[in-house]
């Protein structure tokens, strides 16, 4: 058996095997994240989200490392919008609107360069993207089959943003089973009380929803799980 690992969380130890364990990386699209593409037209400051691409890169390159299963969402639909219901068409007051034309292609669809993941975080040979339709990355996906074809039961999620797309996932994946811990500083909002609060949210009465810990705690406990401390 592989030995369990450790990681120090709130609101307590996140316990993990390296077989069965995958990180999951959402929505890191330039949509989202560069300065000119929708997120930005929506009046957010970018600035936000681009400050997890650093720390996230970073638990990226350890999870590689540690030879975790890796997979990746974007948010998108098709190119003739079949897929998006009208109340996500229309909502708000946009400058622009999902499937109009934008910096980076026609926004949110599924093959223009702004639906694509950002640079510093591109998707390696082997690893899984996932197209979701949706906020979550288990609605209209395959993503329950590539878990269980894995032998995945925990999650390490991290991505945008946390309030949304991040926190629909990790509820939907307590419910089926999965023990899901959010990376801190790997997760973004454009608005910082959401940010603060939607952590508190998974961790809040014993874990809820799972645990919370920094990025630094993950990748120790990824490196140890590569070079274990030899036995006293």
């Amino acid at each position: 058996m592989t030995a369990a690992h450790h990681i120090p969380a709130q609101p307590g130890d996140f316990t993990f095997d390296p077989t069965t364990v995958a990180l999951v990386v959402i929505d890191m699209q330039r949509d989202f994240l560069l300065p000119g593409g929708f997120g930005e037209s929506l009046g957010n400051d970018v600035g936000l989200l681009r400050t997890v691409i650093e720390p996230l890169a970073a638990l990226l390159a350890a999870a590689r490392a540690a030879g975790i299963t890796v997979i990746h969402t974007r948010e998108g639909h098709l190119p003739d919008l079949s897929d998006c219901p009208p109340a996500k068409l229309v909502r708000g007051n946009p400058s622009q609107r999902i499937g109009d034309p934008g910096r980076f292609g026609r926004i949110l669809i599924r093959g223009e360069c702004g639906h694509d993941i950002v640079d510093e975080l591109a998707p390696i040979d082997g690893e899984v993207v996932i197209d979701k339709p949706g906020k979550g990355a288990f609605y209209a996906t395959d993503l329950s089959d590539v878990l269980a074809r894995n032998g995945i039961r925990s999650l390490l999620v991290t991505g945008v943003t946390t309030e949304v797309c991040v926190h629909t996932t990790v509820r939907e994946a307590n419910d089926r089973g999965y023990e899901c811990l959010v990376v801190s500083d790997c997760v973004g909002s454009y608005f910082p009380e959401f940010q603060r609060v939607g952590l508190a949210m998974i961790a809040a009465q014993g874990g809820i929803f799972g645990w919370v810990a920094d990025s630094a705690a993950v990748i120790g406990a990824l490196d140890s799980a590569v070079s274990p401390t030899p036995a006293q």
